[in-house]
């Protein structure tokens, strides 16, 4: 085993807690709705990036490149100023979702370089202008321009012109679970000595201005001698920071304040002797001596290092975070040991792991993809109870919030390290995001990839009902139910690293769960009781004709492909579960039957409709289409060919002779239903004919269907993009879909870009671009069906190129699409990298990557949210695999 295996190994055990401390801190807490206490719930409007520095927040903490312990008590984060910035660079700046014509964004170049499961070892990288970071002109350019333009981002601005800027390497190495050594690399890219005043700064989080009783004793920072800050907390015991005084060449200044709102700035109240949260930048960058507590003690301290750094030069800082218990006489003689030694020893484990990939290329960007999950994880504190009702010593919430968003959530309550779509775009967690991040976790973490899906179905995240909590905006909002599918898979990869050894408990746990949400989807998606489903925008935003979340402009109601065969694959994930229990527990036979049955009437519901009369396939197109019901009775398909219309690819499994051996009870279930329910048995292929390895198949999709859409999804004019499936066919740039009615003309365009849609904000957008989760099911679906047809079927790939590919092949071709936007191509350059010179080209640029939210669906620039690991760190799965 690595070094890092055997620190995962301890902390599992409980023996050594490794985990204790990671980059749990977010990069926006302003702007969420947990720190929202407005009457109109508009949560970006209530607190402001600008009134960020003097609010003490409720609910959590953010920064640069920070840390904290795992209940986000005790904080570390760095700041930096230029001399030039009207306010320290404390925290990232983007965009709210008014201010952007795509919605909200973040406007900072960083990067997520390294990280160990455990966080023994990470980096990051901030670059960091020499000139006044141009707040103003990001603000205005981006709200003069339209949806029809591209976004306005700090590389287009020129503040990177003549490399004069700074990059702030923060790398982090654990000497122990609780000593944390910290090294600031600062090079100057530029053509002449520049100054950067670099803080590293520590602080504890508010728990104390609320009124609770266990909280009303402050914990307490103070100087107690040159460098050197002692720190108390009445949970957490003792800490020093020690702060290098030999490599800058002078001791740091310590400045103090209190992690405390400031009212004086905020409320017009008076200062009475206070120093607020916001009084280390007040001291530095506006001059105001009192900001700063005098006595050197308080909540919040910087070591003030004012650096002159040499034209294409380096300096370093050094700090160190330790428990008391590993008190230092001389805390940086083994620095530079330990941090070469973590070093090695994330090298080591990354090596393991990609010993098998073709590339130093491929090895650079799936190590970053795997940086930017483990980066992304976040503390996530929402007491539902408490956030609806106040607390003692604040002010009283509106009444408006007891009837309002997230109301029917009491009993929610989440304070747990999770992980994030994105710790800046998107920092709360989403149902159908986290089943996602599963799976590149679980290559490097099991066990936290598993306590993630366990997390979600707690009794204190899951609704009574069976409703999985969607995402912090609307906890009732449905997502695609995907968390089965992702327990199955981590399921088996623990399994395989385990010799074959399956965590039962694990998937026993959330099986049961899974049920009570299974019979939610049943009793309140399905409106008639007919195997046909709703479900709302089910993540898909933009894509279709209308919000689907929204009551119709038509009125009635839609029948959806997508929610109903996502449900067919619900039922199929958890009849795989059950088998896999029944092996030890035979009881789970008669439950595996269940979710068969339920399968079936799916099938029979999307193949000939409820009630016999429409369906969901369309028999001119051969395809799949949503159904409109309007309250005069009619019935519209609503011909819009997106990945709507693919999604039920992904209903299918594949079952070995021997699983059919070996749960005879089920097996009986099974011939049962199919010799004595024939209208059934005709809708699942060919189950009394074995296909390769006597194996059999259960699919929405029999031959000629799979055909169909295959043709139509690997079709260059269509779905087939050099990177992969478009979410949308590009059909519908010459041929837009309309939709007319009395309120207004709708329309679905093709839009390969951004969006130009204003529905949800317009802040994405499925109209064209490559999005990875649904390509990567697609991929893992075409695996699904080889396994059962073997090379013995094969289609046109791209169609009409009279090349014929087995499905194994084209899963190979689509996964090689996909990562294509990331590998540098014959003429060195990536895809997602899009036509910028500067990140093509510059050595400072080209090597670090960015996993956007989606792709440009004709030359696969990256779009959207820019550090989304969350969702395209799927990425690390299309590589070669041991």
């Amino acid at each position: 085993m690595t070094q890092e295996q055997l620190r995962l190994a301890e902390d599992h055990a409980q023996t050594a807690a490794w985990k204790k401390f990671g980059p749990y801190l977010t990069e926006r807490q302003w702007g969420t709705v947990r720190e929202d206490y407005s009457a109109d719930g508009n949560a970006w409007d209530y607190i402001t990036h600008d009134l960020a520095r003097s609010y003490a927040y409720r609910w959590g903490e953010e920064g640069i490149g920070g840390i904290s312990d795992a209940r986000q008590r005790l904080c570390f984060s760095v700041a930096l100023w230029n001399g030039k910035d009207e306010q320290l660079k404390e925290r990232l700046f983007g965009l709210t979702n008014g201010e952007g014509n795509h919605g909200e964004d973040v406007k900072e170049q960083y990067y997520y370089l390294d990280s160990t499961p455990t966080h023994s070892y990470m980096k990051l990288l901030y670059k960091y202008p020499q000139q006044a970071f141009p707040y103003e002109q990001l603000r205005t350019e981006n709200a003069r321009r339209t949806r029809e333009d591209p976004e306005f981002e700090l590389l287009d601005t020129g503040i990177f012109d003549e490399n004069r800027y700074f990059d702030v390497f923060v790398e982090y190495a654990k000497a122990g679970p609780e000593d944390l050594l910290i090294q600031i690399t600062v090079q100057n890219r530029g053509p002449e000595a520049a100054t950067v005043h670099v803080l590293p700064q520590a602080w504890y989080r508010n728990t104390w201005a609320w009124g609770y009783e266990n909280y009303r004793h402050r914990p307490q920072m103070q100087s107690v001698h040159s460098g050197v800050v002692e720190m108390a907390h009445q949970e957490m015991g003792e800490y020093r920071l020690y702060c290098d005084q030999t490599l800058p060449g002078t001791a740091p200044d310590l400045l103090f304040c209190d992690n405390d709102t400031n009212g004086v700035r905020l409320y017009d109240l008076p200062r009475e002797g206070r120093y607020f949260k916001d009084g280390i930048n007040d001291y530095l960058v506006k001059g105001q001596r009192q900001a700063i507590n005098p006595a050197q003690r308080g909540t919040k301290v910087a070591a003030h290092y004012p650096l002159t750094v040499p034209a294409r030069g380096s300096q370093t800082v050094r700090v160190r975070l330790s428990h008391a218990a590993h008190a230092h006489t001389a805390p940086f003689a083994d620095f530079a040991e330990v941090m070469a030694q973590r070093q090695q020893d994330a090298d080591e484990f990354y090596h393991c792991l990609q010993e098998h990939l073709p590339s130093p290329d491929a090895r650079n960007v799936q190590r970053q993809a795997f940086a930017g999950m483990l980066w992304s994880k976040q503390y996530y504190y929402y007491d539902m109870a408490q956030w609806l009702d106040g607390d003692p010593d604040f002010v009283a919430p509106p009444s408006e919030r007891r009837q309002g968003r997230n109301s029917e959530w009491r009993h929610l309550y989440n304070a747990d390290i999770i992980s994030m779509p994105d710790k800046w775009e998107y920092p709360w967690y989403a149902a159908w995001d986290l089943a996602f991040h599963c799976l590149p976790l679980a290559m490097v973490d099991p066990e936290f990839a598993k306590s993630q899906l366990r997390l979600l179905t707690r009794d204190w995240y899951m609704h009574p009902n069976g409703q999985l909590p969607a995402y912090e905006w609307n906890l009732n909002d449905a997502n695609p139910p995907v968390h089965a599918w992702a327990t199955w898979r981590v399921y088996q990869m623990d399994q395989k690293l385990n010799n074959g050894k399956g965590d039962l408990h694990f998937l026993e746990s959330v099986f049961h769960k899974l049920n009570l949400n299974f019979a939610w989807w049943v009793n309140r998606k399905d409106r008639n009781g007919r195997n046909i489903f709703e479900g709302g925008f089910l993540g898909l935003d933009n894509i279709g004709v209308f919000d689907r979340s929204s009551p119709l402009p038509t009125g009635g109601f839609i029948e959806q492909s997508d929610g109903t065969s996502w449900m067919a694959m619900y039922a199929l994930n958890l009849m795989r579960m059950a088998l896999e229990l029944a092996r030890t527990n035979p009881v789970y036979q008669e439950i595996a039957g269940k979710f068969f049955e339920h399968f079936l009437y799916i099938v029979e519901a999307m193949t000939k409709g409820g009630d016999g009369s429409f369906n969901l396939w369309d028999e001119e197109d051969e395809f799949y289409y949503d159904v409109l019901h309007t309250p005069d009775g009619t019935r519209t398909k609503l011909k819009v060919r997106s990945i709507v219309g693919l999604i039920p690819l992904f209903a299918v499994e594949v079952l070995d002779e021997e699983i059919l051996d070996a749960l005879p009870e089920f097996t009986q279930r099974l011939r049962w239903l199919l010799d004595h329910r024939p209208h059934l048995a005709a809708l699942v292929s060919r189950w009394q004919a074995p296909g390769e390895g006597e194996r059999h198949r259960l699919s929405l999709l029999r031959r000629h269907r799979l055909t169909c859409l295959l043709s139509r999804m690997l079709d260059e004019k269509e779905f087939l993009s050099p990177y992969g499936i478009r979410a949308l066919s590009r059909y519908h740039h010459e041929h837009p879909y309309r939709f007319p009615s009395d309120e207004a003309d709708f329309s679905v365009a093709y839009v390969p870009g951004e969006s130009d849609s204003g529905m949800f904000g317009g802040n994405s957008n499925w109209r064209g671009p490559i999005w990875f989760p649904i390509n990567y099911l697609i991929i893992e679906s075409l695996q699904r069906f080889y396994a059962y047809y073997g090379d013995s079927f094969q289609v046109e790939h791209p169609t009409g190129s009279g090349q014929l590919c087995t499905l194994q092949e084209i899963a190979a071709d689509l996964a090689a699409r996909l990562s294509k936007l990331f590998l540098r191509g014959a003429d060195g350059k990536r895809p997602a990298f899009g036509t910028d010179e500067r990140l093509q080209t510059d050595p400072h640029f080209r090597d670090y990557l960015l996993f956007h939210e989606y792709f440009h669906g004709e030359d696969g620039r990256g779009l959207g949210a820019s550090h989304q690991t969350g969702w395209t760190g799927l990425l690390v799965r299309l590589f070669p695999q041991p």
